[in-house]
């Protein structure tokens, strides 16, 4: 059964012959390999462009803001699979990455459609601020969250956010998506009636829409970032135990609520 008008696979990212890989139209192993940082290869395959200086500082400084924070629910995940099953390194991984939704991780996507649903208001006449008030006042409506707004433990700054901007400043890259980014920020509280801060998921949207970085590809960089981390916590969990430890302090808090037989827990 043929599902959707192509029959045939394509692709324009990677070909190779006996002699030689091409990737991108690039010689592999003459124009890529010592040539070109992971980054800026990254983008390459993504774009099918190398990224000029702008974009190649704007996505490293992404990369390396996001890649670790601590014991995250993805890390417990990580953690506690590797303890279950040291031999499998890949699912250990896996199962750190596969929490990244719309919570966790996932954010930075949903921010930069917000940033483009307000240059659309943009374009069709209106300032950044009404723009700004417009897309809020519908998601209020809606009763969807902000995405990339607020903090559990950055309620002021997020000090991330700041210095990417400088970053993207610094190296030339277009900032209107920034400015946008922060006229959200400025109606947030006479509309939600919080003061919710930019975070780093809105910050990296921010600076990456600026550079040519596709939107549809935003939730990649927290991924492809996280999994460095993930990696990580994996060496140290593999020297330094702690997977077996997170169980063991969760089922000592665990209460349970639900019924119970008669006579469950007397003493024999």
């Amino acid at each position: 059964m043929k599902i959707g008008k192509n029959t045939v696979p394509r692709t324009a990212i990677c070909t190779s012959d006996e002699h030689t890989i091409v990737v991108r139209g690039l010689d592999l192993c003459q124009d890529a390999i010592g040539h070109l940082n992971f980054a800026d290869y990254f983008f390459l395959l993504l774009t099918g462009r190398k990224p000029d200086a702008a974009a190649s500082a704007v996505l490293n400084a992404t990369l390396v803001a996001i890649a670790e924070h601590g014991f995250v629910p993805s890390v417990q995940a990580s953690r506690m699979t590797y303890a279950a099953a040291p031999d499998a390194l890949q699912g250990a991984v896996a199962a750190g990455i596969l929490g990244c939704g719309s919570v966790i991780l996932g954010a930075s996507e949903t921010a930069g459609r917000l940033f483009l649903d307000v240059e659309q208001r943009m374009q069709a006449g209106a300032s950044d601020a009404e723009a700004a008030e417009a897309a809020l006042r519908e998601l209020k409506t809606q009763g969807r969250a902000i995405p990339g707004y607020g903090h559990p433990l950055h309620k002021a700054v997020d000090p991330r956010v700041g210095r990417l901007i400088a970053v993207a400043t610094e190296a030339g890259a277009d900032l209107r998506y920034v400015r946008i980014a922060q006229a959200l920020e400025r109606a947030i509280s006479p509309i939600v009636g919080k003061d919710l801060r930019m975070n780093v998921s809105a910050a990296i949207p921010a600076v990456l829409l600026g550079v040519g970085f596709p939107v549809v590809s935003l939730r990649g960089v927290p991924i492809l970032a996280r999994t460095a981390g993930l990696i990580a916590h994996l060496a140290e969990e593999a020297e330094t135990p702690s997977g077996f430890a997170l169980s063991y302090q969760a089922t000592r808090e665990l209460q349970y609520e639900g019924q119970t037989p008669q006579g469950f827990g007397a003493q024999p």
